[in-house]
């Protein structure tokens, strides 16, 4: 069979491409080797966020285009993502509370926010916040953002694009794809043979390998690899508000509600060789623990 676009990979990238060129009129095949969202798109942090952490490193239009996209996701998809209070309690040391105050107010105004409420400061030694934190801990900010379910995400682009006309086939691997004339021809597991005018490549942090052995394009370009490791925990406070906290080594770390009765800590930001090898190790075990027990009034521990 013949198709205007192949894409590589079910993952949120894949599944998004997919039902967009179908939505545009473009005869589409997804071909996903696992299942959908298997890998990096089930294995988040649950967030849509615009990246407050770039501001500091002037990523203004970055931030801008995220927080647009957030809106959108909003109002199209309210059954699966939903806003979320973020607070982040001042540590003397680390950031000034003029430079945090200086960083929402961007955050609140980079881009058109209508769901929303905007940020300010409040009190963490009284409630809603002071569930689960230490008393010290007497000032803070909150701010807004948007939880998700990372995987019905993708499931539910992947629907949407075959009500499109896509064609989404999951344990199908592309095994060869070579360039004739205007044409791709490509190998898929169980020998079916496909042609495609293009091809996207949406194959997450194994995109490097499909390049080369898959589809023939030898690139010298480096894929940085990357872990962000999450630990789950007992909860850790009242509320359904999150927290973003500020570590010594400049990174911060969310302790997000999660699944009622849990807490999701993270993340890490470790190199990796290999996709397929990654996971957490008792270091970034032993690194979350210390970054949220110099918050809580209650240590937790490995």
């Amino acid at each position: 069979m013949s198709y205007d676009l192949l894409v590589i990979g079910g993952g949120i990238n894949g599944a998004g491409i997919a039902r967009d060129a179908a939505g545009r009129g473009l005869s589409v095949l997804l071909v996903e080797r696992g299942d959908l969202a298997a890998a990096t798109s089930s294995a988040s942090s649950k967030l849509i966020h615009g990246g407050l952490r770039y501001l500091e490193q002037f990523e203004f239009r970055l931030v801008a285009e995220a927080l647009a996209e957030r809106e959108i996701l909003l109002r199209i998809a309210g059954h699966l993502a939903w806003p979320a209070r973020f607070v982040m309690p001042h540590l003397p040391g680390l950031r000034p509370r003029w430079a945090i105050r200086l960083g929402l107010f961007l955050y609140d105004h980079l881009a058109r926010r209508s769901l929303l409420p905007g940020s300010h400061a409040v009190r963490l030694d009284a409630p809603p916040y002071s569930s689960g934190l230490k008393t010290q801990f007497r000032h803070g900010f909150v701010y807004s953002d948007c939880r998700v379910d990372d995987a019905r995400l993708v499931v539910a682009n992947a629907v949407d694009a075959a009500e499109r006309g896509a064609r989404i086939l999951v344990g199908t691997e592309c095994l060869l794809a070579r360039r004739d004339g205007v044409l791709w021809h490509a190998a898929l597991s169980g020998g079916v043979e496909v042609r495609a005018r293009a091809i996207v490549n949406a194959a997450g942090p194994w995109v490097k390998d499909v390049l080369n052995q898959r589809l023939g394009q030898p690139s010298r370009d480096a894929v940085r690899l990357v872990k962000g490791s999450h630990i789950v925990l007992p909860r850790l406070y009242a509320g359904e508000h999150a927290f973003i906290l500020q570590n010594d080594d400049r990174r911060v770390v969310f302790m997000i509600p999660w699944e009622e009765h849990f807490t999701l800590v993270g993340t890490t930001d470790i190199p990796v060789a290999a996709p397929d090898h990654a996971e957490a190790t008792q270091d970034e075990v032993d690194y979350l623990c210390r970054a949220v027990n110099r918050y809580l009034e209650r240590p937790v521990a490995p």
